[in-house]
């Protein structure tokens, strides 16, 4: 699956872009991360790589501010943790 089929997969969870091909990765990963189910994480990191994914997530984290649900923050953060090195 490319990132392309992806995006058009996923368009509900994307419904105020137009344009998909513009979507930054950090985007992707943040709308998944917060709004997608597992199989949607499963498939993205097949187009992207775990350890990208990981490291998009704690730059983001780290800005003062981000729009991670605070659940879904502590989370990821103890997954990539385990999962991401």
């Amino acid at each position: 699956m490319t990132r392309d089929q992806f995006l058009q997969d996923k368009k509900p969870l994307f419904w105020y872009i137009q344009d998909l091909t513009q979507l930054s990765e950090n985007s992707i990963v943040e709308t998944i991360l917060n709004y997608g189910d597992w199989q949607d994480f499963k498939d993205m990191i097949s187009i992207f790589g775990l350890p990208k994914i990981a490291q998009i997530f704690q730059q983001d984290i780290q800005k003062p501010r981000n729009n991670y649900r605070p659940e879904i923050q502590n989370y990821f953060q103890l997954y990539f943790q385990k999962y991401a090195k």
